[in-house]
């Protein structure tokens, strides 16, 4: 590997993969591939933005010209898929774009890749393709099974991804991560969505019965998790990616609260959203045995450290926090907020 694509390396996972890549590998060439939808945020990129090995490019994946234009112009040998639309509830809104993005968007980096011939192609899946499970760990082999849009078009692009490594050969790797959080994601997951609510002192409004199991992952674990796989893998596995840490969702808002100093009194429940997964959880099993990784990062101190980065980079999030955000939390809470 010398010179990598990374696709959507302007948003959270993908950002954190792309600091963590310049500063360990000066001698690759590390071009960003980012479309700068609402989420892709080039203040991410801030920290390297001046590395001798980092370059920009903006474009959509889904545009086959630009991606080969691109590809070509860098010499591109690698590529390594963030670039996707990931939210559940904007899916559910609005499941056109993630079809576009998920499932599109990677038939055309996998068609580029086969037609330069480009050595690897590594993409960046999620828990939620599996569906919900109840007890036990998933585990590589299971099923898929994915119960909302933004997980189905996941899944969608995965199968495309499995049947370009079969019938062309292609070199592909996949990694399925876990709940992931940390500073510079965008505000509308729940960590810092309810982090940059409490500091202003504004409801959190938590679904159902806040009972919902999720195993979070700290995003620098999540990049080292990537970087190994991408080194490693052989063409065509596929590996989990968990934090190994459960916790339901009203334990990880109290955490949030407690270490604001802020009243449990912000908590409001609100109305379920439609097919909400009860349970994820992943074995990191394969991860382990293949290449000896496991999480580093305790929960406690990541979210801690989570937690100050929001409170020390406000200049980052209240800019976000605007026009299309407030559209978008309207539709979203408004109405299960006024009912509450």
């Amino acid at each position: 590997m010398k010179n990598i694509l990374v696709t959507g390396g302007a948003g959270f996972i993908g950002s954190a993969f792309v600091r963590y890549m310049v500063d360990k590998y000066p001698d690759y060439n590390i071009i960003v591939y980012d479309k700068l939808t609402y989420a892709g945020n080039l203040d991410n990129l801030l920290p390297i933005h001046d590395a001798p090995n980092y370059r920009f490019e903006r474009g959509d994946i889904a545009d086959e010209t630009t991606v080969e234009r691109v590809c070509t112009t860098h010499e591109i040998d690698t590529i390594v898929n963030f670039a996707a639309e990931t939210h559940v509830d904007r899916s559910i809104l609005d499941p056109h774009a993630f079809v576009h993005t998920d499932v599109v968007g990677v038939y055309i980096l996998l068609e580029t890749a086969r037609r330069l011939g480009i050595e690897r192609f590594h993409h960046v899946s999620t828990d939620e393709v599996y569906g919900s499970i109840p007890e036990g760990f998933f585990k590589e082999t299971d099923p898929l099974e994915p119960n909302s849009p933004y997980a189905a078009s996941k899944a969608g692009g995965e199968m495309m991804i499995r049947a370009y490594h079969v019938t062309y050969g292609l070199h592909t790797s996949v990694t399925r991560g876990s709940n992931t959080f940390g500073p510079y994601q965008y505000p509308e997951k729940l960590a810092p969505f309810f982090i940059t609510e409490a500091i202003d002192d504004r409801p959190l409004p938590l679904y159902g019965d806040g009972m919902q199991v999720r195993d979070w992952l700290y995003v620098d674990d999540h990049a080292m998790a990537i970087d190994t796989a991408l080194h490693q893998a052989p063409p065509g596995e596929i590996y989990n990616v968990g934090g190994e840490h459960e916790m339901h969702n009203i334990d990880v808002t109290r955490l949030i609260l407690k270490l604001l100093d802020k009243p449990e009194t912000l908590i409001r429940y609100v109305t379920d959203r439609p097919g909400h997964d009860r349970r994820y959880a992943l074995t990191n099993g394969r991860m382990r045995q293949h290449f000896g990784w496991a999480p580093q990062t305790d929960f406690e101190t990541a979210m801690k450290h989570t937690v100050q980065w929001y409170r020390d980079n406000e200049w980052w999030w209240r800019k976000i926090k605007s026009g299309e955000y407030l559209e978008y939390y309207k539709r979203q809470y408004g109405e299960r907020l006024a009912g509450n």
